[in-house]
């Protein structure tokens, strides 16, 4: 369980510097036309985020779908927060708020059921 909450937190993290890599010109004026700036001082920290969530999460249950549906739920856990809350995009309509349920349910689903030994 542990090993599971290291990697979605790192995933977690991951996918807010993806947001800000991507985002961070629509929220504020200094990162328009600074997309090499933006990856560089968002995207490289995300990444490595990632590597080591896929490494640490493979070394323990051995399956990379579980860790890509883990990225995704933890994706989609971030992504409406963020939005809402630096650009005012309700997250509240009935299509995000039973996204982010299915999110969540996909989070309790790897975290508890192992299918290797």
């Amino acid at each position: 369980m542990l090993s599971f909450l290291i990697v979605f937190t790192l995933f977690t993290v991951g996918h807010t510097f993806g947001w800000f890599t991507f985002n961070s010109q629509l929220v504020w004026d200094y990162w328009k036309e600074k997309s090499l700036l933006a990856c560089i001082v968002f995207g490289v920290p995300g990444s490595i985020c990632f590597w080591w969530g896929t490494k640490i999460g493979y070394e323990d249950i051995k399956e990379l779908w579980s860790l890509r549906l883990t990225a995704y739920a933890a994706s989609y856990l971030i992504f409406p927060v963020l939005t809402w809350w630096f650009l005012k995009e309700s997250m509240f309509t009935t299509k995000t708020m039973i996204c982010i349920m299915l999110s969540v349910v996909i989070v309790l689903i790897q975290a508890f059921w192992r299918t290797n030994g």
